[in-house]
């Protein structure tokens, strides 16, 4: 058996997993893999004690909590997928306890920033052109950079200002504010047709007419933070948890920016509110005379 390959054909057939998500657990079980000498054969074999044992050893290499959390739900996916299919007689992973990840408050932009990262692409070439609609459509959406490079023509709908987005396996409906369908609109008619390649089927492409990646969008987002000078540090994701936050303080509701956001758990979406809170507190400390 050809573990590695087995398990990756598992994780995209059947958990239907992202490229992300797939390259994340199939590196976890690689080292697990390394660790034990490098025999597939003895991952068959491995205890639980031995999987402790590995939890420690990332974690006396100055691994993060959350590093050492995920590959535990590497090998615990790993041995249920296993198990479920009679290659191995138990899961030594079940009953490894995860050690206890302190998640932090996403750091988000303040409306004036959102504001002045949208303008800094200036809508004078196809570059700029590009640039804006693709600001204003995470923005204006909150997917994940994944989401949106994965975007194809046929996902925009501008007379019903919304797109179709797909991700984590689920397709969802996100729609567009005015500035955003305008953005894409001239976008779509203007610039797009003069950089794709034929037969490309992406929304947005790079200067060569090939698909975005998320790299070229990762260099996009920080060169234009660095335009506009703020210093706050953006990551394509901040721009998703800005969308969801100002939705919330603005009064949306949060089943609704769950589904607009694609959380399967409503727990992933409750983080905001505890962010808003903290923010009203920080507001108040600063600003009430007694405070």
């Amino acid at each position: 058996m050809d573990l590695l390959t087995d398990f990756k054909v598992y994780l995209v057939t059947e958990k239907k997993a992202s490229a992300n998500t797939v390259a994340s657990y199939l590196r976890d079980i690689t080292q697990f893999v390394n660790y034990l000498g490098g025999d597939e054969q003895l991952a068959l074999e491995a205890t639980q004690p031995c999987v402790e044992s590995y939890m420690q050893r990332l974690m006396d290499k100055g691994k993060s909590a959350a590093t050492v959390t995920r590959a535990l739900a590497s090998l615990k996916c790993m041995y249920r997928w296993l198990q479920q299919s009679e290659r191995c007689g138990s899961n030594p992973a079940k009953e490894v306890k995860a050690k206890k990840v302190e998640r932090k408050l996403p750091q988000i932009l303040t409306s004036e920033e959102v504001e002045l990262l949208l303008k800094q692409p200036r809508c004078i070439d196809v570059k700029g052109y590009r640039d804006h609609a693709m600001l204003e459509v995470l923005y204006a959406t909150g997917i994940r950079v994944s989401e949106l490079i994965s975007l194809n023509i046929k996902n925009v709908n501008l007379s019903a200002s919304f797109i179709i987005c797909s991700g984590k396996g689920k397709s969802r409906i996100i729609p567009l504010y005015h500035g955003a369908v305008k953005a894409l609109s001239d976008y779509i008619k203007n610039v797009r047709p003069n950089l794709v390649v034929d037969g490309e089927t992406a929304l947005f492409v790079n200067m060569n007419g090939e698909r975005m990646s998320r790299q070229g969008f990762w260099k996009l987002i920080k060169y234009y933070q660095k335009k506009a000078g703020i210093k706050t540090e953006i990551t394509p994701h901040t721009l998703r948890h800005s969308f969801a936050a100002h939705l919330l303080q603005n009064g949306a509701d949060l089943r609704s920016i769950q589904e607009m956001m694609g959380h399967a758990d409503i727990s992933s979406t409750q983080i905001y509110t505890k962010l808003i809170n903290q923010h009203l507190m920080d507001v108040y400390h600063k600003a009430h005379p007694r405070a």
